[in-house]
């Protein structure tokens, strides 16, 4: 097991490369260019524009420029922000703190929320309750979220005056954890409501398949409560597909929601993402790009990792490769 992962560790350094050498060609390639914002400003002249490329080692071959970020970023320099002049690292360390605050309570609501609700449906197949978290799951992942975002806020802040309508704290006042909490609840319950449907779907049709295999028969052929059955033998099986879709978001929870962090005016990762682009800011592009890339990477392989604590089966084919 532990030979099987340090393979994949190794085996992480060239897909870095290709994914950052990509990334760096794309945005090279971008119309415009990082000094776009400069060259419609009639009060930049062309001299200033030549000495801003040559300081920012523009006027260089593309691989050469690629040479020169790859060794930076290797050394823990991500560059400077074209639009704050700032490292780029300390620009994203900011707002990286604020989306996993967020994505990371939302996350835990929608695991809280998605289990118990695809477990239960399977147990309760073509129930009341199954139809019911059928309906709230179709709805979860269909409803537009910047639509039912503006509905909860007009509902919940401009109606009832329940819940803050954006940002992250009350300007002014002191640290306060109620404070805090007020105005997590809206993005997060939104976020948790919008993924809760798809997970509670993928965990319900793989309890479902899993309840009919042989070992869970025998299970209960062996007198076993049917608690301990669906807890320790059907659930810890019907796991594995939603660890696969699981591992696939976890990355989101530190890349951004975009569309709840504009609605709610969260000063996140998504929305530092979007002003980036329009600002042509391309060194904080790359760098959220590269942590977007690294973390789908790692949680893949925490993804194997998991299947392997959770399938003996799937350890002991690992060991023997």
């Amino acid at each position: 097991m532990y030979a099987y992962i340090i393979r994949r560790f190794i085996g992480i350094i060239p897909l870095m490369i290709a994914v950052t050498f990509i990334s760096f060609i794309i945005m090279q390639s971008v119309p415009g260019g990082p000094l776009a914002v400069y060259r419609n400003n009639p009060n930049v002249r062309a001299e200033d524009l030549a000495r801003l490329e040559k300081q920012l080692g523009l006027d260089k071959p593309t691989p050469v420029q690629y040479g020169i970020w790859l060794k930076n970023f290797a050394s823990g320099d991500f560059g400077q922000s074209l639009a704050s002049n700032r490292p780029v690292s300390e620009v994203i360390g900011e707002r990286l703190l604020n989306t996993a605050y967020l994505m990371g309570a939302a996350f835990l609501l929608t695991m809280l929320i998605a289990i118990p609700l695809g477990v239960i449906s399977a147990i309760k197949q073509y129930s009341l309750f199954d139809h019911g978290a059928t309906l709230f799951s179709f709805l979860g992942f269909s409803v537009p979220i910047f639509w039912l975002g503006l509905l909860a806020i007009i509902l919940f802040a401009v109606k009832v005056d329940w819940l803050p309508a954006g940002g992250m704290r009350t300007i002014g006042e002191p640290f306060s954890v109620s404070d805090r909490l007020s105005y997590l609840i809206l993005p997060a319950t939104l976020l948790a409501f919008h993924s809760a449907g798809q997970y509670s779907r993928y965990l319900r049709s793989s309890m479902l398949e899993v309840t009919n295999q042989n070992y869970v028969m025998v299970a209960r052929a062996k007198g076993l409560r049917e608690k301990t059955v669906i807890s320790r033998h059907a659930l810890r099986n019907a796991l594995i597909p939603l660890i696969t879709v699981v591992a696939f978001d976890l990355p989101a929870l530190f890349s951004g929601a975009l569309l709840v962090e504009t609605v709610f005016a969260w000063p996140g990762m998504g929305r530092l993402f979007w002003n980036s682009a329009l600002r042509f800011d391309y060194p904080v592009l790359m760098g959220i790009i590269v942590l977007t890339a690294v973390l789908v990477i790692l949680f893949n392989l925490f993804a194997d990792v998991m299947y392997a604590a959770a399938d003996p089966r799937i350890r002991l084919t690992s060991e023997k490769t």
